[in-house]
C-alpha cells in the first residue's frame, strides 16, 4: 500500500459565519476562555475577487486550534439549515477532566447563559448551550478507558456498513448507552 499524498498535520482552522464580530469575539473570551489573536478584513474575496466586504476574526482554542468566524455585512440575515435539527451541528471543546466540565457549566451558567448537561456519553460527559449567532457549543470531558475506545474502534467499520445498508442503528457499541442509563437510574 503506498503513502497517501495528503499529509494532515491538524485542522488550520474551522470557520462559521456570525452576526457581529465584536461581539463574538468579546463571548469567546469571556465565555470559554480563548485569546483573540488576529483578523483579516477586505472588500473582495481573495478566492474569487468577487466584492463582499467581511471581517474575518480568530480566536485560538487551544492546543494549536483555531476557531474563526466571518461577518459578512452585505449578505443575507444569517440563518440555519432548517432541515437539520439544532443539536447536530455544533462546536465541541475538550475539557481536561469531569471537574473542569462542572466547573465550565458553572461558569457560564453564572453569565445567564442556560446550560444543557451534563449527558452521559460512555466515553465521555457534555455540557451544551448556544453562542449569541445561535451556535450550538458543546464541553466533552473524556472518561472512557483505553479498552473502551479500542473497541469503539474495532467496531467502527462494521457499524458504517451495517449503517449503508439497514439506516437503522447498529448495537455494536450499544454498551455505551447501557453505561450511561446506569448512571443515570435508567432501565
Amino acid at each position: 500500500m503506498s503513502a497517501h499524498p495528503i499529509k494532515l498535520g491538524g485542522v488550520h482552522h474551522a470557520a462559521y459565519r456570525c452576526k457581529d464580530a465584536k461581539e463574538t469575539v468579546e463571548w469567546y473570551e469571556k465565555v470559554m476562555g480563548m485569546e483573540y489573536t488576529s483578523a483579516f478584513s477586505e472588500d473582495h474575496v481573495p478566492s474569487t475577487g468577487e466584492y463582499d466586504p467581511y471581517m474575518h476574526v480568530f480566536l485560538d482554542a487551544g492546543n494549536n486550534n483555531i476557531l474563526a468566524f466571518f461577518e459578512l455585512p452585505n449578505q443575507k440575515e444569517m440563518g440555519r439549515d432548517e432541515n437539520t435539527p439544532a443539536w447536530v451541528q455544533h462546536l465541541a471543546f475538550r475539557v481536561g477532566s469531569e471537574e473542569e466540565l462542572l466547573a465550565a457549566k458553572d461558569h457560564v451558567e453564572s453569565l445567564g447563559i442556560d446550560v444543557l448537561g451534563p449527558t452521559h456519553h460512555g466515553i465521555f460527559k457534555s455540557i451544551y448551550f448556544f453562542d449569541p449567532n445561535g451556535h450550538r457549543v458543546e464541553l466533552a470531558a473524556d472518561i472512557g478507558t483505553d479498552d473502551q475506545y479500542a473497541e469503539l474502534k474495532r467496531v467502527a467499520m462494521p457499524m458504517l456498513d451495517e449503517w449503508s445498508e439497514t439506516k437503522k442503528a447498529p448495537q455494536h457499541a450499544a454498551w455505551l448507552h447501557e453505561i450511561a442509563r446506569q448512571e443515570h437510574g435508567v432501565d
